[in-house]
């Protein structure tokens, strides 16, 4: 019988390999996880979390803002990005420590450098002229911005992963995408004072979700103060001793200080060595896996964004403790993707579960009910700003049970978890409509809709 020297080994230590490897190692097995950054992955390191406080930082302009309208006044009120920046990286460096210290307590062995695959049970670690042998490998390595490497100029750009360093904050940005990253850094510079102006080549913002949320966001983002131009791109870039001129395809010139690309993200695959090990891509450049997340190689996995499913943190976690199931304790599981929740932390925010307008008409068997509302929130109101709320449930008449759920307004993502279960559930409009409202709350309109949208008032995005 061949001996390894771990009963599993862990490429990537993001949210989704952290999970299996502990699981694992709690249960008793050798486990080594590697990483060639730093422990937490993308979400904690260079995604949700640093950009969550970037948010949270650049709103604070909205509500000195909304603070004059209720009588408070600021006779100073700056904000300094370096400072910012040492406490941003403070705190990301504390969690990625809690990250790596609970690795060690499950009893994880930790390796800093990069794997690759040399066979189906070796990998080596670059650099360090090591190899290592496992009985079973999971593949966690998440993904990685795009950017257009044939566009001229193209050097001059940067990433989300860039923006999170930014040496001194711009005067002038221009941000590539339509994306949630791209919406998301368009509300961030905004709020932080930057001209900022987002272009995409689409007809609308956030292509995948429901057109009356695209369409209603768009016209909030402009509000506070992002230049939104839609169905062109680059045709260049140029840089000049005063900034970098975006040429775009229409004939505009715009020079900005930074360019942001936000067009999407790649599975991160390169140089794995997969092909060395018997694992197959699919057509998109992702790893292929069943519904237990296995590969093509009989004793290779993958989670996460490196397979392309649903590229969201808590669904790679989700996948973790299936592999975990499934290969460790017996008890195959495969993820459920329907009704997972999500949220956009744009300015104002979005939350969404279920299925949009389009998707519903397509999927349901028969009518589906549209219930919709917008209006100003009292907080808004009250200080006469014009910022609205939109919140709409699409449901399948037949069943009468609410299949999508989409909120875009102040603390949209902390509603969409709640609204996510009933969903989950299989609720229908009379559950939700026999719930009795929280009063004065922007949510109570959840239960309280009752006017069916007409199809001649539809609106599309």
């Amino acid at each position: 019988m061949t001996t390894y020297d771990y009963d599993l080994f862990v490429i990537g230590a993001g949210s989704g390999g952290v999970r299996a490897a502990r699981l694992t190692a709690l249960g008793g097995k050798r486990v080594a996880i590697a990483e060639e950054f730093r422990v937490g992955g993308t979400c904690v390191i260079r995604g949700c979390v640093p950009k969550k406080f970037m948010v949270m930082a650049s709103e604070v302009s909205h509500a000195l803002k909304i603070a004059e309208g209720y009588g408070w006044s600021f006779d100073k009120a700056e904000f300094d990005w370096p400072t910012f920046l040492e406490a941003k990286d403070v705190e990301i460096a504390r969690l990625s420590g809690i990250y790596a210290a609970n690795l060690g307590k499950a009893g994880v062995d930790l390796v800093h450098g990069r794997a690759v695959l040399k066979d189906a049970h070796t990998v080596e670690i670059v650099g360090k002229d090591q190899t290592i042998t496992a009985e079973k490998i999971l593949i966690a390595t998440g993904g990685r911005p795009w950017k257009p490497e044939d566009l001229p100029g193209i050097e001059h750009a940067i990433t989300s992963e860039e923006a999170f360093h930014l040496p001194q904050l711009p005067k002038r940005i221009l941000i590539a995408g339509g994306g949630y990253i791209a919406v998301e850094f368009a509300g961030i510079f905004a709020g932080l004072g930057v001209e900022t102006t987002l272009i995409y080549r689409g007809p609308n913002i956030l292509r995948g979700f429901d057109d009356d949320v695209r369409a209603h966001l768009a016209g909030e983002i402009e509000k506070r103060g992002v230049k939104v131009i839609l169905g062109c791109q680059h045709k260049s870039l140029e840089k000049t001793g005063t900034g970098i001129v975006n040429h775009l395809e229409n004939g505009m010139s715009l020079e900005t200080d930074v360019v942001m690309f936000a067009t999407g993200r790649v599975p991160h695959v390169k140089d794995l060595g997969l092909e060395t090990a018997g694992v197959e891509l699919n057509d998109d450049g992702a790893i292929k896996v069943d519904t237990l997340s296995k590969t093509t190689a009989e004793n290779i996995w993958a989670i996460g964004d490196v397979t392309d499913r649903m590229n969201l943190t808590p669904v790679a976690i989700r996948e973790a403790v299936a592999f975990h199931e499934t290969v460790y304790r017996d008890n195959p599981q495969a993820f459920d993707y329907e009704a997972v929740a999500s949220a956009v932390f744009s300015q104002p925010p979005v939350g969404t579960v279920g299925l949009t307008e389009s998707e519903a008409r397509h999927s349901c068997p028969g009518e589906v009910d549209v219930y919709l509302t917008r209006f100003r929130p009292m907080k808004y109101a009250f200080t006469g700003s014009d910022e609205r709320v939109l919140m709409k449930l699409v449901v399948d008449a037949q069943s009468q049970r609410v299949v999508g759920v989409h909120i875009v307004g102040p603390e949209a993502p902390e509603m969409i978890q709640l609204a996510a279960i009933a969903v989950k559930a299989g609720l229908t409009k009379a559950q939700w409509d026999a719930t009795c409202a929280v009063h004065p709350t922007m949510a109570e309109e959840l239960v309280t809709l009752k006017d069916k949208q007409q199809p001649g008032n539809m609106s599309a995005g």
